[in-house]
């Protein structure tokens, strides 16, 4: 099965959360916070949304910055995902 996203969206695998610190402190898996780094997947066409023409900025396989709180999760075949606007990434990673 395969994520084909629609208009501005983007589908991203996020990538796994630091184990340890810069300083080398072990961290529990409750005390990792949740990364806002991802990898893109899969982008949609763009077009027209809202009545304004939008053209895709990003890849599939950009590593990109996206916001805390934005898009949702799926689970497809023991895979999660984030599906996010395009607007919700904050930048690209190179």
């Amino acid at each position: 099965m395969k994520l084909v996203p629609l208009c501005d969206r983007v589908v991203l695998k996020q990538l796994e959360a630091e184990e340890t610190t810069k300083s080398g402190i072990i961290l529990a898996s409750k005390s990792q916070e949740k990364p806002q780094e991802a990898e893109v997947i899969a982008v949609g066409p763009g077009g027209m949304v809202d009545g304004k023409e939008v053209v895709m900025q990003v890849k599939v396989g950009d590593k990109v910055i996206y916001s805390k709180y934005a898009g949702n999760e799926v689970k497809l075949e023991d895979e999660e995902y984030i599906i996010v606007r395009q607007n919700d990434i904050l930048a690209i990673v190179e």
